[in-house]
């Protein structure tokens, strides 16, 4: 399984057009100097604020951007999705806007936080006592049996090209960038920030994090097809589950990351505490996973530019603070 370089550039085209249509909709989010940070890695440190989206996560963009490409037919029966949480309330917001009923499918043991959120938005929530992977599959069976629209958290090129604007911006807000360390669950995120990166600015290094506790699609790009395995739990439950077989975003993966990292729940933890003291803002786990990353790899980035994607703020206070004591 590969990606050809026309449905690549294909990708890319639409990337850019979804750059300009979901505006204002869509935010274009600070990529922020942190003199701090910088300081301590040794590195020109820049934080991509994704947790200053709508719903407090990235996952607003490929929502909008799918929810604006559906049919009149579409609009009108409404969408199935399966989330975590975050994909949830930017598809509820996204549909709330344009008029569109939404069903969500999640675990039992998805943050109730986002739950909740996901409810207030309108959407109606549906949760299944098993793996997050499972119910994504069980979601997309339940969409065919209704005769709904299914949209899947990443496996879906509209919601990559929603994704990919972050990338657009970055290299509008720093066109010198060196690397971009971006956290990765099911691939939706880095799949479009690299494809539109290595369109504008091949010689860019695309780091993809992920925590130690569940590295699903590391472990699938290192044995060359897409695997089944049992995680642990982790502060990233944004990055948490399975792949969906024949994802799109693991042939997108295996052409641009560059690079791949691992971080520890402790790890995770310094990342939360470090943004908490130098830029006093809250974020998720999965943002945590990112600049954990960056700071691990610091070394080898020594006086260079590197983008650190925070992509989400929607953690439980109770958990934030437990993970910073």
């Amino acid at each position: 399984m590969a990606i050809d370089n026309q449905t690549f550039a294909e990708l890319f085209g639409a990337i850019q057009q979804a750059h300009t249509e979901l505006r204002p909709g869509v935010s274009v989010t600070p990529l922020t100097y942190s003199p701090r940070l910088s300081a301590l890695s040794g590195v020109e440190l820049y934080l991509k604020c994704e947790h200053l989206q709508h719903t407090g996560s990235f996952k607003f963009r490929g929502a909008s951007n799918k929810v604006r490409l559906l049919t009149q037919q579409q609009r009108q029966q409404g969408v199935i999705t399966a989330s975590s949480g975050n994909h949830g309330q930017g598809v509820a917001l996204a549909g709330k806007a344009a008029g569109v009923s939404v069903t969500v499918y999640a675990t039992t043991t998805a943050s109730a936080l986002k739950l909740d959120a996901i409810r207030a938005l309108g959407a109606e929530v549906v949760t299944l006592d098993t793996d997050p992977l499972s119910v994504e599959l069980e979601a997309a069976r339940q969409a065919e049996r209704q005769g709904t629209l299914f949209v899947s958290p990443y496996n879906d090129l509209q919601i990559i090209a929603g994704q990919g604007t972050i990338g657009m911006e970055i290299h509008e807000q720093l066109p010198e960038v060196d690397a971009v360390f971006v956290a990765v669950g099911g691939g939706g995120m880095v799949s479009g920030i690299g494809t539109a990166l290595k369109h504008l600015s091949p010689k860019v290094e695309i780091v993809g994090c992920w925590p130690e506790n569940a590295p699903t699609m590391e472990r699938s790009l290192a044995a060359g097809e897409i695997i089944e395995m049992d995680e642990l739990d982790t502060l990233s439950d944004g990055t948490a589950g399975g792949i969906e077989p024949g994802s799109i975003t693991f042939p997108l993966c295996q052409r641009v990351i560059d690079r791949t990292v691992l971080v520890s729940e402790d790890d995770i933890r310094a990342a939360l505490k470090a943004v908490a003291r130098y830029e006093r803002w809250i974020i998720e786990g999965a943002a945590g996973v990112a600049l954990a990353g960056a700071l691990k790899l610091a070394g080898d980035y020594q006086g260079k530019r590197i983008a650190v994607v925070l992509c989400g703020r929607n953690i439980l206070l109770e958990k934030f603070v437990g993970a910073i004591q």
